[in-house]
């Protein structure tokens, strides 16, 4: 008889359509998640069936929803856009009532599963992404008293700490941290021999560039600087206020990544004179180089995160975290063996 955890599953991922699902991106967390997801179920022999943009490359079988994503994360709610939306989830609904889904993974839109407007006849699973406070779930329930939910999803946190943000909201059925393809970095173990420290993430406050750079200036190590500047009013003023603190702007974006990527883009820049230098946006293969040859990821957050994909990319390739312990931090890095879990810029220096 084959057991319940090696039968065979039909999974259909209801995918986000901010940003294309491919293996290549730049700022795309939630896009990478169900990249990953999608290519490890199908190595295991899972069908996994992806409802995404016709712009995507997936391992498993692809069902195009709509012609192209919306391209970003921040983007303004038009008509346009939720017509967008409501074509995808009303195509990915026709895919799941074939009669072959076993079970749908969705990574939004709970308000029309509760509605009803998005209802299959199979069990849905829901990862949360974001912290309880800015989940909408409160919100939701505020501003339509009258929608009393037909079904709930099945939702699974992506760590302890953001789980227990979830307590009085909705119930959740586990905690599953994200993954990724280790075997899709090289490991570096031995100890850097370019001295550098790194830093990549979303230029915002939250994510603590200015605290990266006051370690890279008390410490005297040369500082990369990499990610992207969204369209917000608090992150372009924030990104405003780092410039004067930049001894170096150098876009590598458009470098395409070979085996030569080291000496041509990299080794240029390391072998300057300035010690703060930034990037720009880097995308999937290009940061894997610089995780790699750095001596330590800094990950200075100044709030609690759910999860840290930079914490996992990091020690794929070898390359001790140095960070503060909030959020889901403790839960990812073990101190002292995959890095240090520090809670003071005196302490990180």
């Amino acid at each position: 008889m084959t057991s319940a955890r090696s039968k065979r599953l039909n999974i259909l991922h209801v995918a986000t359509i901010n940003k294309p699902i491919a293996s290549q991106l730049g700022y795309g967390p939630i896009e990478t998640v169900i990249y990953n997801l999608d290519k490890g179920l199908h190595a295991r022999g899972h069908r996994s069936i992806v409802a995404c943009s016709a712009d995507s490359a997936v391992a498993g079988e692809q069902c195009a929803t709509v012609s192209q994503s919306l391209g970003g994360y921040m983007r303004e709610c038009t008509p346009e856009a939720r017509a967008h939306v409501d074509l995808h989830l009303a195509r990915a609904l026709a895919r799941a009532q074939r009669g072959d889904i076993d079970i749908i993974h969705m990574h939004e839109w709970f308000e029309r599963v509760y509605s009803g407007s998005f209802n299959p006849p199979v069990p849905i699973v829901m990862t949360l992404h974001v912290p309880g406070h800015k989940s909408g779930f409160k919100e939701f329930q505020e501003t339509h008293p009258e929608v009393v939910p037909i079904r709930r999803p099945h939702y699974v946190a992506i760590s302890n700490y953001q789980r227990a943000q979830y307590a009085d909201l909705e119930p959740v059925a586990a905690t599953i941290p994200h993954g990724i393809d280790v075997d899709a970095y090289v490991f570096r173990d031995r100890p850097s021999t370019t001295p550098y420290l790194f830093n990549i993430g979303r230029i915002t406050r939250d994510k603590g560039q200015d605290i990266a750079i006051e370690v890279a200036r008390q410490s005297g190590a040369k500082l990369i600087l990499a990610g992207c500047v969204q369209n917000k009013k608090d992150d372009q003023t924030f990104f405003s206020s780092l410039r004067s603190s930049l001894d170096l702007v150098v876009d590598v974006s458009q470098k395409p990544v070979n085996d030569d990527y080291f000496d041509q883009v990299m080794k240029p820049i390391l072998s300057s004179d300035k010690q703060i230098i930034y990037i720009g946006e880097l995308d999937t293969a290009a940061k894997k180089h610089w995780f790699r040859h750095a001596q330590a990821t800094l990950f200075p957050i100044r709030w609690g995160e759910p999860f840290g994909m930079v914490l996992i990319e990091s020690m794929a390739a070898g390359t001790p975290i140095v960070g503060f312990g909030r959020g889901s931090v403790p839960e990812i890095v073990k101190d002292g063996t995959t890095g240090f879990i520090v809670d003071s810029v005196e302490s990180m220096v």
